[in-house]
C-alpha cells in the first residue's frame, strides 16, 4: 500500500453576518487512517460567536422572507453556480477528514448540488395557496390557507456524509424564505465549512451562516429563542438530546436519525451480479457508516448459500486502505470509539457461537493505527445479539434465513427503528405488497441504500429513527407554517340570520 501524500494546513473560520471569523480556540481535526496526523483546524466558536449567528439570521430574515420565492431562487441560482469548480479539492479535504474514499467524497458534494437544484424546480410551489369558499348556511366566510417562513433556523449535520446531508435541507429551507445557520459536525468540519462558505458569500449578509465549534457552546442554536426550528441528523440518542434541550423553548424540530434497516429477500430474488452489487453497497458503502444502509438481511433459507456466496465473492476483493490511495476499496471507521464498539460486537457473535467470516488484510506501516476493521458477516445470529439489535454503524452484516413471507415481515419490523427498508422479488406484485408492510419511511425494490435514492421524495423515518420529512415539497413545507385568512361575506352572514 502506497504512503498518501497529504496537504496539511486546511484551515477554516466561522461565518457570521456576511464575515468570516476567526477564533483564539479552533478544533484540530485528526486524519482517521492516521490518527494523530491533523489534516486542518477550524474555528471554534464561543457561546457569544454563537448569539451573533443567531442575530445575523434574524436581522436577515425580515428583507429575505420580503422576497418571492421565485426572487429567492434567482439568488439561490447564482449562489449555488460555478460550485463544482473546487470539487476535487473539497473531495480530499473530505477524504482526510472522514477517511471515506475519494470517490464517495466526491460524489458527497455532488449530492450537494443535485439537492440544490432539485429543490429550485419548486419554486412555484412554495407561495401556493388555496380559497376554502362559503359554504351557504352554514360557513359565512371566504378562508384563504397559505404557507409563510418560520424564521432562523438551525442545520446541524453529522460525519458521514455532512454535504450531502445538508443539501436534502438547507436549499428548502432558504427557498421557503427562513434564514440559517449550519452547524458542520466537529470531527470533519473543514470541507463543508469551505463549500457553505463559498454559496454564502454569494447570498445577502446575514442569509446563510457557518458555526463550527464544541457541542457546549452550542446550546443556543437549539434554545435561543429567536431560533425557529432545528433540523438534526445523527444517532437516535444525538437526536433525543436535541428534543429535550429543544422542548424547553418549544423549538420546533426534524430529526433524521438512525436506522437498523432490513433488506428482505424473497425465495424468488434476482440474485445475479447486478443485484449482489447493489447490496454489497447498500451494505459496505462508507464503510457502513451511512443510516439507510442496510444493517440486517433476511433471506429465504433455500437462498441464504447463494446469497453468502455472492457477497464472500465481492468482500473477497476488499482493499482496506486510506481513502486518498486510488488502490483502496474501504476506508476507516470515522473514529476510534465506533470501531471498538463495532469490534465489540462482532466479538460477542463469535463468542455466542455464530458463523462469523471476516475478510481483507488490515493496512501496515503508517496506517497501522488507523480505525480500520475488516468486513465480516454473521450468519444466522441469535437474534438477540446486538449485531442484529442495535444499529452497527459499521462494515458488518448479520444474514438472517427464514421460511414463511408472514415470517420476514414480523422479523423486519421488529426492531426499534424504522428508516428505510428494501424488498428483492421477481415478482412486482409481491414487492408492493411485502414492502407495503414494512413499518418505515422508504422501501426500495431489488435495490438498497444511500446512492440509490430518489432525491425528489420526502425522506425521513418512522419509530426511533425520527420524525419530520426532508427533500421535495414536503421539505419545503416541513420549514414553513400555515396561515388561515378569513373574510366575512355579509350576504351568506345575513342568510343564516333568516
Amino acid at each position: 500500500m502506497s504512503v498518501v501524500e497529504t496537504s496539511a494546513g486546511v484551515r477554516t473560520g466561522l461565518f457570521i453576518g456576511g464575515v468570516e471569523r476567526h477564533t483564539g480556540e479552533v478544533l484540530s481535526v485528526v486524519d482517521p487512517a492516521r490518527p494523530g496526523v491533523v489534516v486542518g483546524e477550524a474555528a471554534s466558536a464561543s457561546a457569544g460567536d454563537v448569539a451573533d449567528a443567531v442575530a445575523a439570521a434574524n436581522a436577515a430574515f425580515p428583507a429575505w422572507s420580503g422576497l418571492s420565492a421565485a426572487e429567492r431562487a434567482g439568488l439561490m441560482a447564482d449562489a449555488i453556480a460555478g460550485i463544482g469548480d473546487d470539487r476535487d479539492a473539497d473531495a480530499e479535504i473530505l477524504s482526510l477528514e472522514n477517511g471515506k474514499v475519494r470517490l464517495e467524497a466526491w460524489v458527497d458534494a455532488l449530492v450537494f448540488e443535485i439537492r440544490w437544484n432539485l429543490a429550485l424546480m419548486l419554486a412555484d410551489e412554495v407561495e401556493a395557496s388555496k380559497t376554502l369558499p362559503v359554504v351557504p348556511g352554514h360557513i359565512p366566510v371566504s378562508t384563504e390557507v397559505s404557507y409563510q417562513p418560520l424564521g432562523a433556523v438551525t442545520i446541524i449535520v453529522p460525519f458521514n456524509w455532512p454535504i450531502a446531508i445538508l443539501g436534502a435541507a438547507l436549499p428548502h429551507a432558504l427557498l421557503a424564505g427562513n434564514t440559517a445557520i449550519v452547524k458542520p459536525p466537529p470531527s470533519a468540519p473543514l470541507a463543508t465549512t469551505r463549500l457553505v462558505q463559498r454559496v454564502a458569500e454569494k447570498l445577502p449578509a446575514g442569509v446563510l451562516n457557518i458555526v463550527t465549534g464544541k457541542d457546549e457552546n452550542m446550546s443556543g442554536l437549539i434554545q435561543n429563542t429567536d431560533i425557529a426550528k432545528v433540523c438534526f441528523t445523527g444517532s437516535v440518542g444525538g437526536g433525543k438530546r436535541i428534543a429535550e434541550m429543544a422542548a424547553r423553548s418549544l423549538t420546533r424540530v426534524t430529526l433524521e436519525l438512525g436506522g437498523n434497516d432490513a433488506a428482505v429477500f424473497l425465495e424468488d430474488a434476482i440474485l445475479d451480479d447486478t443485484h449482489l452489487d447493489r447490496l454489497y453497497a447498500a451494505i459496505y458503502d462508507s464503510t457502513g457508516q451511512i443510516c439507510m444502509n442496510a444493517k440486517r438481511v433476511f433471506v429465504h433459507r433455500s437462498r441464504l448459500d447463494e446469497l453468502v456466496t455472492g457477497l464472500e465473492n465481492r468482500l473477497k476483493n476488499v482493499v482496506l486502505g486510506h481513502g486518498l490511495d486510488q488502490a483502496t476499496t474501504m476506508g476507516p471507521l470515522h473514529q476510534g470509539a465506533q470501531k471498538a464498539f463495532v469490534e465489540e460486537i462482532i466479538q460477542e457473535a463469535k463468542d455466542a457461537g455464530a458463523d462469523v467470516r471476516e475478510y481483507g488484510t488490515l493496512p501496515t506501516g503508517d496506517l497501522a493505527g488507523g480505525n480500520f476493521l475488516r468486513p465480516a458477516i454473521v450468519i444466522d445470529p441469535d437474534p438477540g445479539l446486538r449485531v442484529v439489535t442495535q444499529e452497527q454503524f459499521g462494515p458488518v452484516i448479520p444474514i438472517i434465513p427464514f421460511d414463511t413471507e408472514d415470517e420476514a415481515i414480523r422479523l423486519a419490523n421488529d426492531t426499534w427503528g424504522g428508516l428505510c427498508g428494501s424488498v428483492w422479488t421477481a415478482d412486482p406484485d409481491t414487492a408492493h405488497r411485502v414492502g407495503s408492510q414494512l413499518i418505515c419511511g422508504y422501501v426500495w425494490i431489488n435495490d438498497h441504500g444511500a446512492t440509490r435514492l430518489d432525491l425528489r421524495a420526502p425522506f425521513g423515518g418512522m419509530k426511533q429513527s425520527g420524525y419530520g420529512r426532508e427533500q421535495g415539497i414536503e421539505g419545503i413545507r416541513a420549514f414553513q407554517d400555515t396561515r388561515s385568512i378569513a373574510t366575512i361575506d355579509p350576504q351568506a352572514l345575513a342568510n343564516m340570520a333568516h
